[in-house]
C-alpha cells in the first residue's frame, strides 16, 4: 500500500518538515509506503508526480495553508493540520489506509470535519496570505537593517547606498507587505480570480491609512465578493472565457475598490492611529504588561495560531525606518523556548533521553534562529511540564525586552541579525533578556521534570 501526503505550514520553516518526518517515522513503523511533498519557505521539494498519484491509495494533507487538491481528485483524502500530523502520524496513516473510496470520503470524514472548517476556515486564509507575506517582509527588513549600518539617517541622502537599501527594503519589499498579504487571503478564498482585488485592495489600505488590519479586511472581502460573483453571474458557454480575465477582476475591484474608500478605509485609519498614539504613550507597567502578554502568547502553542497572532502583531507595528519595542519583544520570546529547553537537556541530563539531548543540541540552533518550533517535540512529550516552563521564560524575556525599551527594525533572523549596526536599539539590555529568560526556562525545567 503507497500513501501521499503533503505537507505546508504557514512560516514554511518548521512545522513543515516536522510534520514530514513525523508521517515517514510513523509509516516505517507500520509497514507503509509514503511519499511527503513538503511545500515550504523554498517551494516544493520531494514532489509529488502523475505516477505517484496512478499508484497511490489515499492522500494526507497536513496543511495549514492553501493546497492544489485537483491533482488528487479520485483519491481518498484525509485533511488535517500540520500539528495532527506532528501529534498523531500514525493515526492519520491508519485512517487513511481504512479507506477504500471517494464515496466514503464524501460522507464519513467530511462530515466529520465540518463543524471544525468553520472555525478554521478564516485562519486558514489569514495564515496563506502570512505565509506569503512572511518573506517580503523579512528581506525588506534585513534590507533596511542593513541602510541602517550607515547610520539611522543615512538613507535621506540620496545617491547613496544608504537610500539604495532603503529604496530596495522600504520602498520595495516593504511597500507589498500589506498588498501581498491581502492578495493572497483572497487567493485562498476564491483562488486565482481573487489576487486582483486582492492586492488592489491591500494597495488602497496603505494610501489610506487603513495598513495592516485594512489589508487583511480588504483580502476577505475581495475572496467573498470573487465567491459570490461566481455563483450569481451565470453567462452562456460562449462567454464564459470573458470571466476570469474580464468580468470578476472588473466587478470585483470595483466593488472592493469602492468599498475600501467610501466605506472601510477611514473608520479602519482611524483605528490604527489610535492603537499607534496608544503604544507609543505606553510606559513602564503597561508596557510591561503587553510584554508579559506577546510572551505567553508566543510560548503558548510554539508557532501555532496563538503564537503567529502575536507574531502578526508586531509584524504590524514595523514601519520603514521605525524599528520597534513590540516586534523586539516578539522576536525575544520566541527565542527564549528552544534556548531554555536546550539549557534544561545540558544542565540536567539525568532528566532526558539520550534522543532528547541530542533534540536539545538541535533546538538551541532553531532557538539562535527564532524558530520557536524547535521546542514542540519536548514540549508534546512533556506538555505539563515544558509549556508551563517556557511560558513564564518567554514572559520574562519579553517583558524584560519591553522594561529596557529594546527595539527592533527586523522582523526575523535571530542572533544573526543582532550585529547589525542600528538593527537593535539597546543591543546589550536585549541580550540580557534573552540570557535571563533561557536561564528561567531551563532552570525551571529542571526543577519540574523527574528523574529518569
Amino acid at each position: 500500500m503507497k500513501i501521499l501526503a503533503v505537507t505546508s505550514c504557514p512560516t514554511g520553516i518548521a512545522h513543515t518538515y516536522m510534520a514530514a518526518e513525523a508521517l515517514q517515522i510513523a509509516a516505517k513503523e507500520l509497514g507503509v509506503d509514503i511519499k511527503v511533498e513538503t511545500r515550504g519557505s523554498v517551494g516544493a521539494e520531494n514532489e509529488i508526480t502523475n505516477e505517484d498519484i496512478k499508484g497511490a491509495h489515499a492522500v494526507i494533507l497536513a496543511v495549514d495553508t492553501k493546497v492544489d487538491e485537483e491533482r488528487f481528485s479520485g483519491l481518498p483524502i484525509v485533511k488535517a493540520s500540520v500539528k495532527d500530523a506532528i501529534k498523531d502520524a500514525k493515526g492519520l496513516i491508519q485512517r487513511a489506509m481504512a479507506m477504500e473510496k471517494k464515496e466514503y470520503v464524501d460522507k464519513v470524514f467530511e462530515a466529520k470535519k465540518e463543524s471544525k472548517e468553520k472555525i478554521t476556515g478564516a485562519y486558514k486564509h489569514l495564515m496563506t496570505g502570512v505565509s506569503y507575506m512572511i518573506p517580503f517582509v523579512v528581506a525588506g527588513g534585513i534590507l533596511i537593517a542593513l541602510s541602517f549600518m550607515f547610520g539611522i539617517k543615512a538613507f535621506e541622502e540620496k545617491g547613496t547606498l544608504a537610500a539604495a537599501l532603503m529604496d530596495i527594503g522600504g520602498g520595495g519589499a516593504f511597500s507589498l507587505m500589506v498588498p501581498i498579504l491581502a492578495g493572497f487571503i483572497a487567493f485562498s478564498i476564491a483562488d486565482r480570480p481573487g489576487l486582483v482585488p486582492g492586492m488592489v485592495g491591500g494597495v488602497l489600505a496603505g494610501k489610506l491609512g487603513a495598513g495592516f488590519l485594512g489589508g487583511i479586511i480588504a483580502g476577505f472581502a475581495a475572496g467573498y465578493v470573487v465567491a459570490w460573483l461566481k455563483k450569481v453571474i451565470k453567462l452562456p458557454k460562449t462567454m464564459e472565457g470573458l470571466m476570469p480575465v474580464l468580468i470578476l477582476p472588473l466587478l470585483s475591484t470595483l466593488i472592493v475598490g469602492l468599498g475600501m474608500i467610501y466605506i472601510i478605509g477611514g473608520p479602519v485609519a482611524a483605528i490604527n492611529n489610535a492603537m499607534a498614539n496608544w503604544l507609543k504613550n505606553m510606559s513602564g507597567g503597561s508596557a510591561i504588561t503587553l510584554g508579559i502578554i506577546l510572551g505567553l502568547m508566543m510560548a503558548f502553542d510554539m508557532g501555532g495560531p496563538v503564537n503567529k497572532a502575536a507574531y502578526t502583531f508586531a509584524v504590524s507595528t514595523l514601519a520603514a525606518g521605525q524599528p520597534s519595542m513590540i516586534m523586539a519583544a516578539v522576536m525575544a520570546a520566541g527565542m527564549t523556548p528552544p534556548l531554555g529547553v536546550a539549557l534544561a537537556t545540558l544542565i540536567a541530563k539525568d532528566k532526558f533521553t539520550e534522543e532528547e539531548r541530542e533534540a536539545g543540541k538541535a533546538a538551541f540552533f532553531l532557538g539562535i534562529s527564532f524558530i520557536t518550533e524547535g521546542a514542540i517535540p519536548f514540549a508534546a512529550a512533556d506538555p505539563f511540564r515544558i509549556i508551563p516552563s517556557i511560558m513564564v521564560g518567554s514572559a520574562v524575556t519579553a517583558a524584560l525586552s519591553m522594561a529596557f525599551k529594546c527595539t527592533l527594525a527586523v522582523p526575523h533572523g535571530g542572533i544573526f541579525v543582532l550585529p547589525i549596526p542600528n538593527a537593535v536599539g539597546g543591543l546589550f539590555l536585549y541580550t540580557i533578556a534573552i540570557i535571563i529568560g533561557t536561564l528561567v526556562t531551563g532552570f525551571m525545567i529542571s526543577a519540574l521534570k523527574p528523574k529518569r
